[in-house]
């Protein structure tokens, strides 16, 4: 089996206007950027291990990483953000489409969805959350409001306006609180 290919983005990686000169990011491996740049692509960023920067990390596509995703400042997608393990931003966190964690989501300001935002474990925003659809997870902590099923597209279902989480802080502007999935089931076999 071949050795995971890990990428290393540095300045010489960059166009003029600071985007990465191919078109798509993907390899097998890690993408670390370097201290002090951006990573911007034109179109999708996917990574079989983690993605990390220590400032923003923006794809017109999607991001998609094995592992987990880390920026200190950022992360943007014109289509979705997927990570295996966490997904942590030091400011906001923001997608076209949907946003899903096999752990926790952590974003030090906002985190915006187009679609629907997913964790394993808890989702932390230090303002707010905004999901077009539906946000699932263990638990749910902002400093100030959670909506779900604010799609402009169409009229989400009672389903799709559900916060399928407990909320420890933060006022709930739109949506239902319905009890995690995992809570739920954990309850029904202790019953």
């Amino acid at each position: 089996m071949p050795t995971p290919q890990d990428r290393h983005i540095t300045a010489a990686d960059l166009d003029a206007d600071g985007y990465l000169r191919e078109h798509d990011l993907i390899v097998s491996g890690s993408i670390v950027v370097e201290a002090g740049l951006w990573l911007r692509v034109h179109g999708d960023i996917e990574a079989g291990g983690g993605i990390k920067a220590d400032r923003n990390i923006k794809a017109g596509g999607g991001i998609k990483a094995g592992e987990g995703i880390k920026a200190g400042e950022g992360i943007e997608a014109g289509e979705g953000i997927e990570a295996g393990w966490g997904i942590e931003a030091g400011w906001g966190i923001k997608a076209g489409w949907g946003i899903e964690a096999g752990e926790g989501i952590e974003a030090g300001w906002g985190i915006k969805a187009g679609w629907g935002i997913e964790a394993g474990e808890g989702i932390e925003a230090g303002w707010g959350i905004e999901a077009g659809l539906s946000v699932t997870a263990a638990w749910v902590s902002v400093r100030l409001r959670i909506f779900a099923g604010l799609c402009g597209w169409r009229l989400p279902t009672a389903a799709e306006c559900e916060i399928r989480a407990e909320v420890r802080s933060g006022l709930v502007g739109h949506g239902t609180v319905v009890p995690p999935v995992a809570l739920a089931a954990s309850a029904e076999r202790r019953s």
